[in-house]
């Protein structure tokens, strides 16, 4: 059996301002700091032994401050954890897309990762950690797109449209060659009248 769980980055000025971020390298807010404290001192009175994180500053710093919390995990960083690249809709509100490319923006071919590529990419990373890391709790510190892909693959047919909160926590379980999801979205770690 291999446990894993995932955990969406902390929150940015970008997510504040509702901005594509894709792979444009945001740092955490003041805000997305004390959410990854208050993950990692959740995560601290469990056991997790390996934390895996995209390379993006939000996902590593947020991965970092978990990790100083669970000593014993060592960090390290996958490109392939990566949020979706958003291509020219990077740093832009959707207010700002309808305005430059008009309401079928999502239609237009503006350089945006196709779902193919995202998918080839992740599963090959859960290959990896399936193989390299039997028996173990693992966690991945990555983005809510990329999260949702990999949810939505191994997990088809279930209702995950909902967007995942800044650092929410998703346990999957993987025995008997099947996937389990124990955990969806978890905020319950947040300290009461904290903003999110």
């Amino acid at each position: 059996m291999i446990r894993i769980g995932f955990v969406r980055h902390g929150c940015t000025a970008w997510n504040k301002e509702r901005r594509a971020q894709g792979n444009s390298d945001i740092p955490l807010d003041e805000e997305g700091k004390l959410q990854a404290d208050c993950i990692g001192q959740r995560l601290a009175a469990e056991s997790w032994e390996v934390i895996y994180s995209s390379d993006l500053q939000r996902a590593k710093q947020t991965a970092t401050l978990i990790g100083q919390h669970i000593r014993e995990a060592e960090v390290h960083l996958d490109a392939r954890l990566r949020e979706v690249n958003g291509g020219l809709i990077e740093g832009t509100t959707e207010a700002e897309r309808i305005e430059k490319w008009g309401e079928e923006w999502r239609e237009k071919d503006l350089g945006i990762e196709d779902r193919a590529a995202v998918v080839t990419r992740g599963m090959a990373f859960i290959q990896d950690v399936l193989q390299k890391q039997e028996g173990k709790h693992v966690l991945v510190v990555s983005h809510g797109s990329f999260i949702k892909h990999m949810l939505r693959t191994l997990f088809p047919g279930m209702d995950m449209e909902a967007s995942l909160d800044n650092c929410s926590l998703t346990l999957v379980t993987y025995q008997k060659d099947a996937w389990e999801l124990e955990l969806h979205n978890c905020t319950k770690h947040f300290h009461e009248g904290m903003v999110r």
